[in-house]
């Protein structure tokens, strides 16, 4: 990586007005959890799956769910506890206190909720493909979204299959499931994404004129919703676009910014370079 890359991109960073970060799945791997792209990752992490010859993109489907629910839930479960046990890193810190000095969006397609978890608002993160600490019924019967409940399930770690009683519908106490988008979904409940991307659309409205920075964090090209994103928004404001990926950092406009490292890294990298260009505290 360039050093005038570096320095680029932190002097954009320190010009910036607002602030929109747009992060994917490579944010996640920072704390430890697997990645799913790829069917070397994803077994790497889940040996029980690789025997089995059963892929991610199988598990994250609805019909999943309806032919073999220990399999579906022993799968989910099992990440939302380790979503929940794993503190964000300190990558998250850094960009908090970035946010509380200009206007700030968060734009993931991650569901694990460390965004939330790392003291950002609810009222200024899109979590376009929906949160797993979340349950909505599995038909769905209704519109309805609840936070999802502790206990009742335990995962065999050998078979990776759920044993207990699964979690059920408020509603009409048929199955319920995750509040996130899978493959080939044509049931998720969606309203409380939109209420997300509501509030998103009028925070880009109010920062139109704003000197605007995308900062983007481990978002692949494989399912490019989060990198589209950021590029039309930086190009619709007349913003730079900061990209962060290990293998994926290529830029296809002028003046935005490649940075081929990892997202915490990286963003350790940028907070000493802006550190040391802060003005000393007076006392």
């Amino acid at each position: 990586m360039e050093d005038r890359d570096f320095a680029a991109a932190a002097g954009a960073l320190k010009a910036a007005d607002a602030l929109l970060i747009t992060a994917g799945a490579g944010l996640g791997v920072d704390s430890g959890f697997p990645d799913f792209r790829g069917g070397s990752g994803f077994w790497g992490a889940y040996p029980p799956y690789a025997k089995l010859g059963i892929e991610f993109e199988q598990l994250a489907c609805p019909r999943t769910l309806n032919n073999d629910a220990e399999l579906f839930w022993g799968f989910y479960e099992h990440r939302r506890v380790l979503y929940r046990d794993t503190p964000p890193h300190d990558g998250y810190e850094i960009l908090r206190k970035w946010a509380e000095t200009r206007p700030t969006f968060v734009f993931t397609s991650n569901v694990d909720g460390h965004f939330l978890r790392s003291g950002f608002g609810d009222e200024q993160i899109v979590e376009c493909h929906g949160s797993i600490h979340h349950r909505q019924c599995a038909e769905p019967c209704c519109s309805e979204i609840w936070p999802a409940e502790e206990g009742g399930m335990a995962v065999d770690m050998a078979s990776m299959r759920a044993q207990g009683a699964f979690p059920r519908c408020r509603r009409c106490k048929g199955l319920a499931r995750p509040n996130v988008l899978m493959f080939g979904d044509g049931g998720w409940v969606a309203d409380r994404t939109i209420a997300q991307l509501n509030r998103y659309k009028s925070w880009l409205r109010s920062v139109r004129r704003a000197k605007l920075v995308v900062l983007e964090l481990g978002a692949g090209a494989a399912l490019a919703t989060v990198r589209r994103e950021g590029e039309d928004v930086a190009q619709g404001c007349q913003g730079t676009l900061i990209r962060v990926n290990p293998r994926e950092s290529a830029v296809a406009q002028p003046g935005d910014i490649s940075l081929p490292g990892t997202a915490l890294a990286t963003l350790r990298s940028l907070s000493l370079i802006l550190d040391c260009e802060s003005p000393p505290k007076r006392g």
